[in-house]
């Protein structure tokens, strides 16, 4: 079984050769590069955080649904209690929730953003 390299290397081992070939380009392609290697800090981090972020939000969605299931169907169906107002600001840790949800994905899009602001 080959284990190296894995996916997260490979992408830290793109942004990084992004980086170090940026200052040679024209303005227009550095700041493109400069997107590149955000994307890959985004796709880096999705593949190192996001499958414990996606667990724990279906740990909590399921404790204020009262059962369990997958990711998309506990999201949708969260979200279809809240429109029809069947879950609401006054239900008993769904704000907690969502926050803590909220800041698993922040964390992931942008790892810089401070949730004191």
């Amino acid at each position: 079984m080959i284990t190296h390299p894995r996916t997260e290397e490979l992408v830290e081992a793109v942004a990084r050769w992004i980086d170090a070939i940026r200052p040679e380009l024209k303005p227009r392609d550095a700041f493109l590069a400069r997107v590149a290697v955000n994307v890959l800090g985004v796709v880096q981090r999705e593949l190192t955080l996001g499958p414990a972020a996606e667990a724990d939000a279906v740990e909590r969605m399921a404790g204020l649904l009262g059962h369990g299931g997958g990711y998309a169907e506990l999201t949708a169906e969260l979200c279809a209690k809240l429109q029809a107002g069947e879950l609401d600001a006054e239900t008993p840790g769904l704000l907690a929730a969502l926050r803590a949800n909220a800041q698993d994905q922040v964390a992931i899009d942008q790892p810089n953003y401070s949730s004191a602001r």
